[in-house]
């Protein structure tokens, strides 16, 4: 930005504002004060030497709130990594699971932190490996068990720095635990019969769909908010679409990849889209009582890992639950 120079240029006097002749005579000894100068500016042709509030400003983000563009590229990016993980070994996926979950506890931890709690990280890692290790080799007893023991890991951990905040420390510590390992354990749950990269493939796949098909109506027709204090963006018309969209999918899933009820679409794919819908607004809560935007700052266009996660955690619970009841093993 260039600043007019406080030499009085060369211009034309009558540029110059002066006193007015016919104003009032002053009285008799009483001194007048000198009449300030403007000094005309020369026109700012220039974009670098526009006043502030007359810059262009950057194009703001889409009507949903996101660059469209790299959550677009992040999401096929991390889909590929999950159908190549699910497709050659499945193995593989926990392992992206487990490493996606530890990453989580880190964002949701450090997050809670910011907004004056102080759960305990260690044990809570610890017992996410624990927790999804347990719950692939000894299945549901497993993952209770692990998640048991994490909270009272988390129990006696806190004892150390003494009874200041004990309650609320520990309470954000075992809500770190029941909100990312514990549910993303029932993905893992999804993984573990012989036909378990259907099973998750079906659970994930739904809930994309839940997102995509309530963004796009979102954006496209999105007229009444749904709950403007937590989420103005999201609309009850994008809810619609949320429907529509998982519907569709796992109907489709549910009729040729299990033996299952022509009904059990219908039953699946609504339940998904509010399972995921109540995940990403309580996400939202949270974000919202923290004061912060994002849980992290790991993916262009979509925030943190956790951010990602927020509709996923929930819907696999459901997920494992309604696949059991509809296409059992």
């Amino acid at each position: 930005m260039s600043f007019p120079s406080s030499r009085t240029p060369d211009v034309p006097r009558d540029r110059y504002d002066e006193p007015d002749d016919t104003g009032p005579i002053p009285l008799v000894g009483v001194p007048v004060p000198p009449q300030p100068t403007r000094v005309p500016q020369p026109p700012a042709d220039e974009t670098s030497e526009l006043p502030i509030t007359e810059r262009p400003v950057a194009p703001p983000p889409g009507r949903a709130g996101r660059n469209l563009v790299a959550a677009i590229g992040v999401g096929v990016g991390l889909g590929a990594v999950i159908l190549v993980s699910l497709l050659v070994w499945r193995p593989a996926f926990l392992a992206v699971v487990t490493v996606a979950i530890l990453v989580a506890v880190v964002e949701l931890s450090r997050a809670l932190h910011a907004g004056g709690f102080r759960p305990p990280m260690v044990p809570v890692l610890v017992g996410s490996v624990a927790m999804l290790g347990l719950a692939w080799f000894r299945g549901p007893t497993g993952l209770v068990v692990g998640f048991l023991v994490t909270v009272l890991a988390v129990l006696l951990w806190r004892l150390a720095d003494g009874p200041e905040n004990y309650f609320p420390d520990t309470a954000s510590g075992v809500l770190v635990a029941l909100y990312v390992p514990l549910l993303a354990g029932f993905a893992v749950l999804l993984l573990v019969p012989d036909d378990g990269t259907t099973r998750v493939l079906a659970f994930i796949a739904t809930v994309v769909a839940s997102d995509v098909g309530g963004y796009g109506v979102g954006v496209l027709a999105g007229k009444h908010p749904m709950a403007p204090s937590i989420s103005p963006k999201k609309s009850w018309e994008g809810m619609g679409g949320s429907l529509l969209a998982c519907t569709l999918v796992g109907s489709g899933f549910l009729a040729l990849g299990f033996d299952a009820p022509w009904w059990g679409g219908l039953v699946f794919g609504p339940a998904i889209a509010v399972t995921a819908t109540i995940g990403d607004l309580g996400e939202s809560l949270i974000k919202r009582d923290l004061g912060i935007k994002d849980m992290g700052h790991l993916l262009p266009g979509h925030g943190g890992i956790m951010d990602r996660l927020d509709s996923l955690l929930p819907a696999a619970a459901v997920s494992y639950l309604l696949l059991s009841v509809l296409a059992p093993v």
